[in-house]
């Protein structure tokens, strides 16, 4: 199954997505958008020409395991995302998602400008795998 990834963020994005069989997790963009609508708009038709049947939405828990502000939010997208695509959105734990994401970046030298373009989408990622071998797991 063809799965998206969102690391949803107030003012970027990240997008991934993993091909038929499951396996790779590759970064798509990183979009700019604030409207929660837009945004939602935006990954549809990102959805629809990935040919996803599921998107996978980072949830930022906090390390204690509480919900925060944050992670309300993301919960309110949740629902405008279902809305617009019409597919199961699954919630998923990303703490340290952007950590590791900086660390995969400097081991890569990626730096400046480059490094701000892409971090969201490699969390994106980093989202995408955890869920993946999830998945494989518990088959």
């Amino acid at each position: 199954m063809i799965i998206l990834s969102v690391d949803y963020g107030r003012v970027r994005t990240g997008i991934a997505v993993c091909d038929k069989k499951e396996i790779i997790a590759s970064p798509v963009e990183v979009i700019k958008e604030v409207n929660m609508e837009k945004l939602a708009d935006r990954i549809n038709a990102i959805a629809k020409e990935k040919n996803a049947e599921q998107i996978v939405l980072g949830l930022p828990v906090n390390m204690d395991g509480s919900e925060g502000g944050s992670a309300e939010n993301v919960r309110i997208f949740a629902e405008i995302l279902n809305q617009k695509t019409g597919m199961e959105i699954v919630l998923r734990d990303e703490r340290c998602t952007t950590v590791t994401a900086h660390e995969y970046l400097n081991l890569t030298d990626t730096k400046g400008k480059k490094r701000k373009a892409v971090v969201d989408s490699v969390a994106a990622v980093i989202i995408l795998e955890d869920y993946l071998n999830f998945r494989r797991n518990r088959l």
